[in-house]
């Protein structure tokens, strides 16, 4: 019996010490910043296997590197400085920065670290709680909120974008409306919950169970190592429609009909009240035997193009065929009075450069043939448009109007009718 007792005693000496977390250290009340004279209570908090419970546990208190000589759980300070705390076998807790201040006015913070989503309280006191008038509040040196009396500033669902620099004005009366006074500036920090999620495509050993017909996309993020407990949620988008909403499962089966397709999709990881939400940037699927070529076929798994998240994707969908109209290119100078289009006929828009070189008709086989009998109509309806511009150019009108003009260059119609064939020139 004995020498069961102390081998239970002993135990906590050998290597299950070293599975011990560090201990919590908490502040009351829970603010960083006190006037001078005040006192504030540190407790020291952990978590003990049952063996250790065996034997009596003593705290350690340290300020800065200087041993207190306390060794109770939780101890009454009033010295500035940084506190830290440990167990027997645990390593040492994160420490508390306790400052002491002798100003008229204090801007006093939370001692824990404040996260995405959660409540930000700023409270604004007067010495020894007097009550401060015409409450100003500033952060980065921006006024954010205004109270007529003393009252605390509180940001219901923090965001990074509140991190920085806060301050306090206002007045008291000590006896009568004293000038505005300032706090000292407090730096605040608002922790990220979880990284920006990223999507991502398995491959096949990746996928849990059966092999589903398609391709299997994880909405991955990380949280952080103090909320690591925090459930997430996530959806998945194609484009901007909603192809599953928030679940709790972090992978998603794109359709195999879909997969033939280039399609960009996106994920969203979110906590379950939604208080902090955020998306993935855009992911391109390769698509199989895209004409494009985007994916590799010979590669083991398919590969993506991530786009950030303020970029569109481009969809690769087969566009409608549609039907080009021959066009007449004209160039600068030349003249187009009594050019008249017959009705019931839309006016030709302008094609390339003149300069540009035409198309044959072998080298655009890979178009779809055009109707032979509207492209027959379209070459008789310009026939009759380039005789009468040919008309026009030689009245003597129009060939006087043209000498007088200093420095005219050589005028020129080029009609592009998918052959090599030009228009005649005239100088």
């Amino acid at each position: 019996m004995w020498a069961l007792m102390a081998l239970l005693l002993l135990a906590p000496s050998t290597g299950q010490a070293a599975t011990l977390e560090k201990p919590v250290l908490s502040l009351h009340p829970p603010w960083t910043t006190i006037f001078k004279g005040e006192r504030v209570t540190l407790r020291c908090d952990g978590h003990y296997p049952l063996l250790l419970e065996l034997r009596p546990i003593n705290t350690l208190w340290y300020l800065g590197h200087l041993l207190l000589p306390s060794h109770k759980k939780s101890i009454e300070v009033q010295t500035p400085g940084v506190y830290r705390c440990q167990t027997r076998g645990a390593p040492v807790s994160d420490p508390i920065h306790l400052s002491v201040s002798n100003d008229w006015l204090i801007l006093q913070v939370p001692y824990t670290a404040v996260f995405e989503g959660e409540p930000l309280i700023l409270r604004c006191r007067g010495w020894y709680d007097k009550v401060v008038y015409k409450l100003h509040y500033y952060h980065d040196g921006q006024a954010v909120r205004y109270f007529h009396s003393s009252t605390n500033y509180t940001v219901v669902q923090a965001r990074s974008s509140d991190s920085g620099r806060y301050q306090c004005s206002g007045t008291m009366r000590i006896p009568v409306e004293s000038a505005p006074m300032f706090s000292a500036k407090v730096a605040v920090t608002v922790q990220e919950l979880f990284q920006t999620p990223a999507l991502r495509v398995l491959r096949p050993q990746e996928v849990r169970g059966a092999a589903p017909r398609g391709v299997t996309l994880r909405c991955e993020t990380r949280l952080h190592p103090q909320k690591r407990d925090t459930p997430l949620q996530f959806a998945f988008y194609k484009y901007s429609r909603a192809v599953r909403r928030f679940d709790w499962a972090a992978e998603y089966t794109v359709p195999e009909p879909e997969v033939e397709e280039l399609e960009a999709y996106w994920c969203e990881a979110a906590t379950s009240t939604r208080s902090v939400r955020k998306r993935s940037p855009w992911l391109q699927l390769p698509g199989q035997g895209s004409p494009l070529e985007l994916a590799s076929t010979s590669g083991p798994d398919p590969q993506a193009a991530a786009l950030a998240p303020g970029n569109k994707p481009l969809s690769f969908r087969k566009p409608p065929v549609s039907r080009s109209v021959p066009s007449v290119t004209s160039v600068p100078n030349a003249t187009s009075t009594g050019l008249q289009f017959p009705a019931g006929h839309s006016v030709p828009t302008a094609g390339p450069p003149a300069c540009a070189p035409s198309t044959t008709v072998g080298q655009s086989t890979r178009e779809p043939k055009p109707n032979m009998e509207l492209l027959l109509q379209e070459m008789q309806l310009l026939k009759g448009l380039l005789s009468r511009v040919v008309l026009e150019l030689k009245e003597p009108q129009a060939l006087s109007d043209l000498r007088g003009t200093r420095e005219t260059p050589t005028s020129y119609f080029a009609v592009s009718l998918g052959s090599q064939e030009s228009a005649p020139e005239e100088t």
